[in-house]
């Protein structure tokens, strides 16, 4: 009799919170609604008045003003950027102060350029998830998007323009994240700004297919983990990639081209991998030439415990260039082409970039194949004695074609005991790796001379 009473009482106690939640559920929807605004009504009034969940759908036009969403809501353009938020020339366009907030598909213009106050034409308070921000195209002298310590956020499909007429270092970020972890950035442009996408203490990231152009850095990493980095693309940059005082990164697929300084700048980088990236033209500019200042396709400083792998470093005055006990790094598979100096190195040790019998393929590589096995049998050891003397006196670069260089240059090859250590690559191809398959593995009768 007691189960039986038991039993009945869990079943009704049961349906009354499925009937309670469905209720809730309904209610709801019942309550959102969708809002349709003109540029003559007063739009922060509609904010403020609004429920959780509704829709604010603008209308073409301009919308004067700094707006705060105070709640969770959707703020729509009924036509893809014809609805214009005009901050007319001071802090945030749009602040949020909640979570579960989506803007679609806005043109928002003129916010501050107060770096200090950090003016931006989307800002967020601290705390907000699972936001949306998408579509819209965002032009104006401070940051462009600030995001600050939120969760499960999706930056989706935005432009995010800069005021050229500023120095680079008084413009805002293009997008910004500050404390952000489980985030996907995907799809935006950004350029005329100062650095592109600028992370920093931020987690469990994911930046996929951005374009970045015309600004400092592309995209500039400080004190994050765990994150990802895929399929992005800068150029005009003064550098593609600063990645700094991070660990665990996955650098993959990105491509820079044309940096004046630095395709890849690694500082204090730790048990990440950067492997299928693509390197082109990396050249200081004639104006901008000093003694010692030359275009890096990759360079590595303090970084130790990193894969460098299946990447592509094309015409660069420096192809690689580690130092400041850039060691215990693993660099094969790599394609160095067409750079003056491939190598930069200087080390008290021997290091070996080879793994598994492959190492990289380096289009001034002279030596032969007899076997036919796609490698080398010479090693190739990029620097010696004169490098490390030039690198440290660069005046002395003047006497590199004199006979008496050339002279030492030949005793050292005949002596091998009088050469520094530095690096030697003992398996160096003799071909370049295919890179198009991001996911192969390497074969080595792949890359072998002639018929199979």
């Amino acid at each position: 009799m007691i189960r039986r009473l038991f039993s009945k009482s869990f079943f009704t106690l049961s349906y009354s919170i499925l009937s309670g939640s469905a209720l809730l559920l309904l209610s709801h929807s019942a309550f959102s609604a969708t809002l349709s605004i003109s540029p003559s009504d007063d739009l922060q009034k509609t904010l403020d008045q609004s429920k959780q969940g509704d829709i604010i759908l603008l209308a073409d036009g301009e919308y004067h003003g700094n707006y705060i969403i105070p709640h969770s809501l959707t703020l729509k353009a009924k036509h893809e950027k014809r609805a214009i938020i005009d901050a007319e020339g001071k802090g945030h366009a749009l602040f949020i102060k909640a979570s579960n907030v989506t803007i679609d598909g806005l043109k928002i213009l003129n916010w501050g350029d107060d770096l200090t106050a950090q003016d931006a034409g989307i800002s967020t308070s601290k705390g907000n998830d699972h936001l949306i921000i998408q579509n819209n195209y965002l032009k104006g002298s401070g940051f462009g998007i600030w995001l600050n310590k939120g969760e499960h956020l999706k930056i989706l499909d935005n432009t995010v323009i800069g005021n050229p007429n500023l120095r680079s270092s008084d413009r805002g970020n293009g997008i910004q994240l500050a404390n952000i972890k489980n985030t996907v950035v995907r799809g935006n442009d950004i350029s005329l700004v100062r650095d592109g996408l600028y992370v920093i203490s931020s987690q469990q990231n994911v930046l996929d297919g951005n374009t970045m152009h015309e600004l400092r850095y592309g995209i500039h990493y400080m004190y994050s983990y765990d994150n990802e980095v895929k399929n992005n693309l800068a150029y005009d940059t003064r550098a593609g990639y600063a990645l700094m005082s991070s660990r665990r990164l996955k650098i993959h697929n990105n491509v820079s081209r044309n940096s004046e300084d630095y395709g890849f700048l690694l500082n204090y980088i730790t048990s990440s991998t950067i492997q299928y990236n693509q390197v082109y033209n990396v050249w200081t500019k004639p104006e901008n030439k000093v003694l010692g200042r030359e275009g890096k396709g990759l360079f590595v400083y303090n970084c130790a415990y990193n894969s460098i792998d299946h990447n592509i470093v094309d015409t660069a005055e420096i192809g690689i260039h580690l130092t400041a006990g850039s060691e215990n790094t693993k660099v094969f598979a790599n394609n160095f082409i067409n750079n003056p100096v491939q190598v930069k190195y200087v080390v008290n040790r021997e290091e070996e970039w080879s793994k598994d019998g492959v190492g990289n393929y380096w289009s001034n590589y002279l030596g032969w194949d007899l076997n036919s096995d796609g490698r080398g049998d010479s090693a190739f050891e990029p620097n010696d004695g004169i490098d490390k003397m030039v690198w440290q006196y660069p005046e002395a670069k003047m006497l590199l074609d004199s006979p008496a260089v050339l002279i030492l240059r030949w005793i050292q090859g005949q002596f091998p005991v009088l050469k520094p250590v530095g690096v030697k690559d003992s398996h160096p191809l003799m071909q370049p790796l295919d890179m198009t398959n991001a996911n192969q593995d390497i074969q080595i009768t792949k890359i072998k001379v002639g018929s199979e």
